[in-house]
């Protein structure tokens, strides 16, 4: 007899990957990597194990339910502890106090109001530098360069907000940019949320590529290594000068295409970053079998490109 088929079938993700034991062994001996620079950010910041393990539930439960969704499957308990592993108890748990899922942080008007004064030509001088500008004006000024990002927020606003920040300084009713980015040096929790925002986004575009069966996302890298530190310096100078040529260029077309798709309807949204690190690499002597196993390019003194597509 032919069996119908079920009316909630079993979560399947659109997936390269079928999920078995030599899957989740490659996936645990990588996560490895991915975790010990979070786990040192954690302990640094006073965050110990009990606690992050504790955290790890929510956020396991978090990406079954978003799993079951996208595969339109019931997110039930049953399902939930099915997939994620979490005990049918601590998913009751944290359903009965689910907090509402943070959103990504936008830009705030002044980080805004500093982007578009480094990348738009109409605020900087002949060597491409942001130039000094008076602090009103119709044209040409401070004031008008916040006008052309936000009419929501004054700029007498803005400007307290950039100077609290150390972003700018006042000489009589000249505003003179004092850094080449928008960092707040200050503020700890904006800072650490865009760090978290960045290596959320870097992690998820590495994830669909390695899992999904959409179009790859850019998420690409040179390494290098055998190199003394003032090689690696200049390496880190040319990178630098990489971002600020690209920034500039992707800063303009996502200008142009903000300013295309107002009157839309559109709801996706987009980040484009950049990185660059460098550590003493282990010794020879150091590695261990796993690690060679798990690294079989390691050769020395020739740059190599690397991605997870």
């Amino acid at each position: 007899m032919k069996r119908s088929a079920p009316s909630n079938p079993p979560a399947v993700a659109p997936s390269r990957l079928r999920p078995d034991a030599a899957h989740a062994r490659l996936a645990l001996r990588e996560a490895r990597a991915m975790l010990e620079p979070l786990a040192l950010w954690a302990i640094r910041n006073g965050v110990a194990y009990p606690a992050f393990a504790e955290l790890l539930k929510a956020v396991f439960v978090q990406a079954a339910r978003a799993e079951l969704g996208r595969a339109g499957a019931a997110v039930t308990q049953s399902a939930l502890s099915l997939l994620s592993g979490v005990h049918r108890k601590d998913v009751r748990t944290l359903a009965a106090g689910e907090a509402p899922r943070r959103a990504q942080p936008r830009p705030s008007v002044p980080s805004q109001v500093y982007t578009h004064w480094l990348s738009d030509r109409r605020w900087r001088d002949r060597r491409g530098r942001p130039r000094a500008l008076p602090r009103t004006g119709e044209s040409g000024s401070f004031e008008a360069l916040c006008r052309t990002v936000s009419n929501d927020v004054h700029p007498r606003a803005v400007l307290d907000e950039l100077l609290r920040l150390g972003q700018v300084a006042l000489d009589d009713d000249l505003v003179i940019p004092l850094v080449e980015s928008f960092v707040p040096a200050e503020d700890i929790e904006q800072l650490t949320a865009i760090f978290a925002a960045n290596a959320a986004d870097h992690l998820a575009a590495a994830v669909s590529n390695l899992t999904g069966h959409a179009p790859p996302f850019l998420e690409q890298s040179v390494y290098a290594d055998g190199l003394r530190d003032e090689s690696v310096a200049a390496l880190h100078a040319e990178a630098r000068a990489a971002w600020d040529r690209s920034f500039e260029a992707v800063v303009r077309k996502a200008r142009e295409r903000v300013e295309h798709d107002r009157k839309s309807d559109g709801r996706q949204r987009v980040r484009f970053g950049v990185y660059f690190y460098s550590e003493a690499a282990p010794t020879d002597d150091a590695a261990t079998t796993d690690d060679a196993a798990a690294a079989p390019a390691a050769r020395r003194g020739r740059p190599k490109r690397k991605s997870a597509t």
